[in-house]
């Protein structure tokens, strides 16, 4: 294993714990079970099972996957299953753990080679494994040539998730080109009822959940713009028909990876449902000489038997437990305050002094300079990529301001746009060969800008030297690190033409060391994965930043619905959200400032408002609404989510309840979105209490229907459920339930 391969696995992977990055954080691995005379492989964890063996032809085949089976139970070993008509190939539908393109095979291949000889078949078979400290590695074999391929599992004891990615090795002698490379296959039994929901979007509207019937042939996610994309997001769940909220099975999973990706779902000719995810295989190869390897990234998936409800909540605590950076403790989200929205580009020492005193006033933890702090940055048109401190803004450089903000009590932040380069800069006129290019052929911008080409060791070196520098001269324990445009035109000259498209790859690879390196260097420091709002969020980028940007779009209406699609994939531990000004930028909405504060309270709590327009009833309300965040926000980051009740297709109403991991505090949102006809409001349902114990009932905002009593047992809020006092168009309220002691 040479190159930039080996760096992520030997720097990234290895700093994060694990066999390929597969066991991060505190938690333990689950059991491992190994049929030597069936060659059957067992997994188990969390209240799942996943197994599967080597069949007569040494193919490695999945058995089964759900619910977890009794410790005596027998599975009959795998075989080569029959096509039902004359013209396939025998093992063309087989349910294949690992497929090579070759063989007959005819559904998607996890791997496609090709050999310099033009031969395109690849055909794998099983040769050895390796059991220990409840991780699971298989090596694989061409059975004609020295390809080899090894595939790392491991399952999580506390949550089930199975982790499983794969490394593929060049032994022939001589190079072989990789086109097409995912991190597993995952195969589910034939059913005439699946549904496949994803998460789809754009810019200002990401993370928008859709569901679809599962039927013959295939449906492709992707992204081909080199970073995960607002368009779609590397998550899917198999679902089946009579499955909810809170009951029915589902099987779900996400690809950790921050450049182009590709899943595909696809239903085959005897109805098996099958889905990869790994590397877009969309302009993409990767030739490895004699000796070199590529690993995939990692594909992350789980069970639950307890609907959408139940799958989220143990994806969430996975991401807590063994991704998020600290885990299995991810620090809780200060309350932050932006000066974007007050000043934009109109930075100065005076003026951000003056809104750090403001926001100190409201109980802000965190006070972050947005764009405009550096270089000739009077506008997007220029100065990107030049990060020195303006000293015509800050005279004195950035000690001052920072000094102020911490004698105030507040940490200091900054955003940055690393990846990303102004035309109009000194770092583009001292290097205009630095940008992602093809040589005699145009450069397209967008936002005036251009993408450094990060798989270069010179920008590498060059952005970590001028980071490093940037956090080291100054008390800097926060970055908002955003990227604001895909791809275009994605070649790297200085490498050969066989080479070029192993950008990919190595560009992620270098963003993953970059962010590692920068965390080894100052371990105080905390990073904000931003891409206009939405557009890199994945389980890659999240190991390496405590919190992401969910959305640009900062209305609290449409933020509810961003949310809820979020909270399917991904934890509140990590989810951003603003209270900004009204009307909103993005629709002129015009919503109260408490409605904006409760929608914004579901996850870390940020205030982007400009202060400066702010009248004294604004912030007392601020400052006792961040008073009141502060006594829940271990219960809404940390705890267990409960949708009660959807926003999505324009509901007039929805509900939300967080639940402490010991039920000892929950906390209700409930949100009134549009009052119809003077139509009743239905009671609430909660969920996740513990039954026996009694819960006093306080309310941060809002009040609940008269003769609701102030304290009762959990079975009661769960059973005979809550009724909140609201009327008229977009009103909140949320409720503290609070554990009695006995």
């Amino acid at each position: 294993m040479t190159g930039t391969n080996e760096t992520r696995r030997k720097v990234f992977l290895g700093l994060l714990g694990g066999v390929a990055g597969l066991a991060v954080g505190g938690g333990a691995a689950a059991r491992v079970l190994v049929d030597h005379e069936a060659k059957v492989f067992w997994l188990d964890g969390g209240g799942a099972t996943y197994t599967f063996g080597v069949n007569e032809l040494g193919q490695l085949q999945s058995l089964y996957w759900g619910a977890a089976l009794a410790a005596g139970d027998k599975l009959l070993p795998p075989v080569t299953v029959e096509g039902n008509s004359s013209n396939e190939v025998p093992i063309a539908i087989s349910p294949y753990e690992f497929a090579g393109f070759g063989g007959g095979l005819t559904t998607e291949p996890a791997l496609k080679v090709r050999f310099p000889d033009g031969v395109r078949d690849l055909d794998l078979r099983y040769v050895s494994h390796e059991s220990r400290d409840g991780r699971l590695v298989l090596q694989l074999k061409d059975v004609k040539r020295a390809v080899h391929v090894s595939l790392a599992y491991a399952m999580d004891e506390a949550s089930g998730i199975l982790t499983r990615s794969a490394t593929v090795e060049n032994r022939t002698g001589n190079w072989i080109q990789v086109d097409q490379m995912a991190a597993a296959c995952l195969n589910l039994p034939y059913s005439d009822d699946y549904q496949l929901s994803f998460l789809s979007g754009r810019w200002g509207g990401e993370f928008m959940l859709q569901t679809r019937p599962v039927t013959p042939g295939a449906f492709v996610l992707e992204s081909r713009k080199g970073v995960t994309s607002h368009q779609a997001n590397p998550w899917i769940a198999l679902s089946r028909g009579g499955t909810g909220e809170e009951s029915g099975p589902v099987w779900f999973g996400a690809l950790g990876w921050s450049g182009s990706w590709r899943i595909n779902v696809e239903m085959d000719a005897m109805g098996g449902v099958h889905a990869t995810a790994g590397y877009n295989p969309f302009d993409f190869n990767h030739r490895l000489k004699h000796g070199e390897s590529l690993a995939s990234p990692v594909f992350h998936a789980g069970f639950s038997n307890e609907g959408f409800g139940g799958a989220s909540r143990i994806f969430h605590r996975y991401q807590r437990e063994r991704i998020l950076p600290h885990a299995p403790a991810p620090r809780l989200r200060p309350v932050l305050y932006n000066s974007w929205e007050a000043t934009f580009f109109d930075v100065t020492e005076a003026g951000q002094i003056a809104l750090a005193e403001k926001a100190a006033r409201i109980g802000v933890e965190r006070f972050v300079v947005d764009d405009g702090w550096f270089g000739a940055r009077n506008s997007d048109k220029a100065g990107l990529g030049d990060w020195v401190v303006n000293r015509k803004k800050f005279p004195n450089g950035l000690g001052p301001l920072i000094k102020r903000v911490n004698v105030l009590g507040m940490q200091f932040g900054l955003w940055v746009e690393p990846e990303m380069v102004n035309p109009d800069s000194d770092l583009y006129r001292a290097h205009p060969d630095w940008v992602i290019n093809f040589p005699g052929r145009q450069r397209s911008e967008a936002r005036n800008q251009l993408v450094l080409n990060l798989a270069r060791k010179d920008v590498y070196e060059y952005l970590l030297k001028k980071l490093d520098e940037l956090v080291a001269g100054n008390n800097i324990e926060y970055l908002k690190w955003d990227h604001n445009r895909t791809w275009s035109e994605p070649g790297w000259p200085e490498v050969g033409p066989d080479q070029q498209q192993r950008l990919y790859v190595d560009y992620v690879d270098n963003l993953y060391k970059l962010l590692a390196e920068l965390r080894r260097r100052h371990p105080k420091l905390e990073i904000e994965s931003c891409a206009s709002g939405g557009g890199r969020v994945d389980l890659g980028i999240m190991k390496l930043t405590e919190q992401v940007w969910t959305s640009d779009n900062t209305d609290p209406y449409d933020r509810l619905v961003i949310q809820d699609g979020y909270s399917h994939a991904y934890a509140p531990a990590a989810m951003m959200a603003w209270v900004t000004d009204s009307p909103n930028f993005v629709n002129k909405r015009v919503t109260s400032l408490e409605y904006r504060f409760l929608s914004a309270m579901q996850g870390g709590l940020g205030i982007g408002a400009n202060l400066n327009h702010w009248v004294e009833e604004d912030f007392a309300r601020a400052r006792r609404m961040v008073e009141e965040y502060k006594r829940i926000r271990a219960t809404v980051q940390l705890g267990s989510l409960y949708r009660l009740v959807s926003p999505r297709n324009g509901a007039q109403r929805s509900a939300t309840l967080s639940v402490s991991q010991d039920r000892r505090q929950a906390v209700l949102f409930a949100f009134l979105h549009s009052s119809m006809m003077r139509a009743a409001q239905p009671v609430i349902q909660l969920r996740g209490l513990a039954p026996d114990t009694v819960y006093a009932l306080r309310p941060i905002a809002g009040n609940a229907a008269p003769r609701t009593p102030s304290k009762a047992s959990g079975a009661y809020w769960m059973g005979n459920g809550l009724k909140v006092a609201l009327e008229g168009d977009f009103q909140a309220a949320a409720f503290v339930l609070e554990a009695l002691e006995a």
